[in-house]
């Protein structure tokens, strides 16, 4: 091979190699990938945040009683009770933002309800005790878990969106053909080489009528088949 048929076979591996990475399908696996990742972050972040406030929110409700005393085991099941109703919505949004379905307002006041609740049990004491530095201790994991749980529901939308987006700029010269099967670049080239005869003039029109190729298209494959012929 000569240096043109290298560069237009370099041509027509590089355009393969584009057509399967800008691929819907590959693109959705790869948004799958790094949805999973942001979901298993952002969880993990929330779950710690909740289980360092569950101490602080045990200490508010059993203030005066007696270690040990019944009062004080069911101070325990206060945080996990707001914390089970949060993390069932945020599960429930989930899904919902997946599929990009609107939830109705009360979904939305029970988030943030649940989220005020822990964060005033949590630091009300130190609010109390105008302690500056314990306020800001007992303040830092609920607003953490506030606005990750704002910004995962609006993140696992976007997502979404990238896929919707993937899908819409399918190129026309990758339709589906033969079960599944995309027409490449190389694929476009063999069907021009083979259409070609000595009397045809190689034009990006003339490629497209014998390939049925796209016209962004046309002008690689009629300069990659004259480089053939060239040094045919």
């Amino acid at each position: 091979m000569n240096r043109a048929q290298r560069l237009a076979q370099d041509a027509a591996d590089a355009a393969e190699v584009r057509a399967y990475q800008t691929d819907p399908d590959v693109v959705a696996l790869r948004i799958e990938r790094v949805r999973r990742q942001v979901d298993w972050m952002c969880w993990t972040g929330i779950v710690l945040g909740l289980a360092f406030t569950m101490t602080n929110v045990q200490g508010f409700a059993s203030a005066g009683t007696r270690t040990g005393s019944l009062p004080w085991l069911a101070a325990w099941v206060l945080d996990p009770t707001v914390s089970l109703v949060l993390l069932a919505i945020l599960r429930a949004e989930q899904v919902t933002a997946r599929y990009q379905v609107r939830t109705g307002p009360w979904v939305r006041r029970a988030k943030w309800f649940t989220l005020a609740a822990t964060y005033v049990m949590n630091s009300w004491t130190s609010f109390a005790a105008g302690d500056p530095a314990s306020i800001v201790l007992h303040s830092v994991p609920p607003l953490v878990v506030f606005a990750a749980v704002e910004a995962i529901t609006d993140l696992r939308d976007k997502l979404t969106d990238a896929v919707l987006v993937a899908a819409e700029r399918r190129p026309v010269h990758e339709e589906p053909v033969n079960a599944g099967r995309r027409v490449l670049f190389g694929d476009y080239l063999a069907i021009a080489r083979e259409s070609w005869t000595p009397d045809v003039e190689i034009t990006p029109a003339w490629v497209r009528r014998a390939t049925g190729c796209s016209r962004g298209l046309s002008p690689r494959l009629a300069r990659a088949l004259r480089a053939e012929v060239a040094n045919g």
